[in-house]
This record gives C-alpha cells, sequence and structure tokens, in this order.
C-alpha cells in the first residue's frame, strides 16, 4: 500500500461521512451536534461527532478534492 492509496482511502472516508445525513441518520442515534454541545467533547463519541459536522461542512474543498483525484486518476491510468 502507498501513500498515494492511503489518501484515496482517506478521501474515501471523508466522502463518507459527508454524505451523513443528520435528520435522517444522526439524530435517531443521538449523534447530533446538540449532544456534543453538552460538556461531551473530550469522549470518542464528541470527537466522531466533531469530524462527522467538520466533514459536512468543508463540502466545496471535498468536491474540488475529489475533482482533482479524478482527473489525476484518469490522466495517469
Amino acid at each position: 500500500m502507498g501513500f498515494w492509496t492511503f489518501l484515496e482511502g482517506l478521501l474515501l472516508f471523508a466522502n463518507a461521512f459527508a454524505i451523513l445525513n443528520e435528520d435522517r441518520f444522526l439524530s435517531r442515534r443521538g449523534w447530533t451536534l446538540g449532544e456534543m454541545s453538552r460538556g461531551r467533547r473530550n469522549t470518542l463519541k464528541g470527537q466522531v461527532i466533531g469530524l462527522i459536522h467538520a466533514c459536512q461542512f468543508l463540502r466545496l474543498p471535498l468536491i474540488l478534492f475529489n475533482i482533482i483525484i479524478i482527473v489525476i486518476k484518469l490522466f495517469s491510468g
């Protein structure tokens, strides 16, 4: 496994977090931003909730990274 494959894996992971819908999926399980603001930021659950919301907030840069990866893959094979 090379560094390039690792970066692609991280991008796929970020894409998976970015498409999670808060109303449909996260609120049913109690994984909303309101849960994190109750002082549970240092727990593992709080850290994951923060990561999910950061990925959702940064959708435009994520789209740009996806386009760059697709173009590189098209030219490099």
